[in-house]
């Protein structure tokens, strides 16, 4: 098969990148293809899961027109800065063209190690790319930007991990491109004006044509950036990671690590094991992508014209953030309520749901679900609480015209739920693969109650409940 490759990037200047290719692994053998993505990209999902396709998945071949490499960037992480990251497990083999003319990255996640491998093994275990394939196909199947996943496979080789062998396993991921913040702070922190004007156009001409210069390109990418805070808060996501080299200037989500969806509603709660003091926590997510954002604004600022006017133009366009993040917020949580078209002066009613479920231990997915079924009250361990909200909810939604189809739509049936990804995970080192496509099938469609599927839905038991989720290096 002729995979349609053109590979803008590594047209860029050659300090963008490491020329690498995949380093090849022992046995490969398939996990899952992703057959629905490969279609949207004009590949043929039977090939790729074929000896042939799953070599290249593997990275043990490189397919014609590829341009393997490790992109460069640098990052804060956990607000200390680091000039120097990069791909340190990860090779972007090419841009394929979609037959509709669209362009995506296809990377291979744990394909060995790369300059900037910074003392690790370049590699990944099938829990974390188990983990990755079904949080971002389900985010895909939310309606969220995210990077997706086309493939997994394995490699026939162990993986050390916490002083123990662990299966090896290969993500081939697919995204609108891998360019991060950090992309631009490893060139700012260089002083390579020359790198950032050619990042910037080639970043304004792949996702943002309309873009006016820099300044333009950094408005664009808050509001997009804006937006999807909104969405993840929207469904109870917590990214865990929010570096700067976590975050994609196309607005996607990129990089599922240590994330997770919550089940009891609380605002502070983090899952990370990396993340000791909470900066990630789910309610602190929109201020640290707008404090993420004025790093990318530092990082233009010489690509702006006069000091003084540019970080005065900078700064506006960074608060822009609050004002889209809070229209999309209220739009969504409107919709979650039942309300199409929510003022602020519906503010009070839904932080007073929220508030109520923090403090009586209610399950995010569900209650908000149940809103719309009659359910919602016995998720609550004082429904009298509930009701007390009820009653002026009940008079709001007087004045709606479809609100259980709005809700319907807005608030699904089943996440992926932690305990649900950690059972799949157990399966597959043990070789069953069964939880994880049971998962995947249910998640593809999670605003409908299907058949077969009911237990997906639940609520973890206090025995199932997962406190703490990992990163994979």
């Amino acid at each position: 098969m002729t995979i349609p490759f053109d590979n803008s990037y590594a047209r860029l200047p050659e300090r963008f990148f490491a020329r690498q290719d995949p380093v090849p692994v022992q046995k490969p053998g398939l996990i899952a293809v992703n057959r629905d993505l490969a279609a949207r990209l004009g590949l043929d999902a039977d090939w790729l899961a074929g000896p042939e396709g799953v070599a290249v998945l593997a990275g043990n071949a490189v397919p014609a027109g590829a341009a393997p490499l490790a992109q460069a960037y640098a990052g804060h992480q956990f607000g200390g800065w680091v000039p120097s990251l990069g791909d340190g497990r990860a090779i972007l083999l090419g841009e394929v063209v979609a037959p509709d003319g669209a362009r995506f990255d296809l990377q291979l996640k744990g394909a060995g190690q790369t300059p900037f491998s910074r003392r690790g093994d370049g590699r990944a275990w099938i829990g974390p790319v188990i983990r990755e394939y079904i949080v971002s196909e389900a985010m895909a199947a939310l309606g969220l930007p995210t990077t997706r996943a086309l493939a997994a496979v394995t490699t026939g080789e162990p993986v050390l991990r916490e002083a123990s062998a662990r299966p090896g396993a290969v993500l081939a991921r697919v995204a609108a491109s891998h360019i991060r913040v950090g992309t631009f702070q490893y060139f700012a922190a260089r002083g390579d004006e020359e790198a950032l004007e050619a990042l910037t156009r080639h970043v304004i001409a792949r996702h943002y044509p309309q873009a006016d210069g820099a300044l333009g390109l950094l408005r664009a990418v808050v509001a997009a950036q804006a937006r999807l805070i909104a969405g993840w808060m929207s469904f109870g996501f917590i990214h865990g990671v929010m570096n700067t080299d976590n975050m994609a200037i196309s607005g996607e989500t990129i990089d599922y690590g240590p994330c997770a969806f919550l089940d009891e509603y609380h605002p502070h709660k983090v899952f990370s094991s990396i993340d000791a003091y909470g900066r990630y926590a789910f309610a602190a997510q929109p201020q640290i992508a707008a404090w993420n954002l004025a790093q990318l604004a530092t990082c233009l600022l010489p690509l702006m014209g006069e000091r003084e006017a540019a970080i005065e133009a900078a700064t506006e366009a960074v608060h822009g953030f609050a004002p889209v993040f809070q229209a999309e917020w209220l739009r969504r949580f409107g919709a979650k309520i039942g309300l199409a078209a929510p003022t602020e002066a519906d503010l009070p009613l839904i932080e007073a749901l929220l508030s109520r479920m923090a403090t009586l231990r209610a399950d995010f997915t569900r209650t908000f679900r149940g809103l719309g079924t009659g359910q919602a009250r016995a998720e609550f361990t004082e429904p009298e609480a509930f009701d007390q909200w009820a009653g002026p909810w009940q008079a709001r939604l007087a004045q709606e015209t479809d609100p259980h189809a709005l809700m319907a739509a807005a608030n699904p049936v089943r996440i992926p739920r932690n305990h649900r990804i950690e059972a799949a995970i157990t399966a597959a080192v043990a070789g069953d693969l069964a939880p994880f496509e049971r998962l995947n099938s249910a998640l593809a469609r999670p605003f409908e109650d299907l058949p077969g599927f009911e237990d997906l839905g639940d609520a973890p038991t206090e025995d199932e409940v997962v406190r703490r989720t990992f990163c994979g290096t």
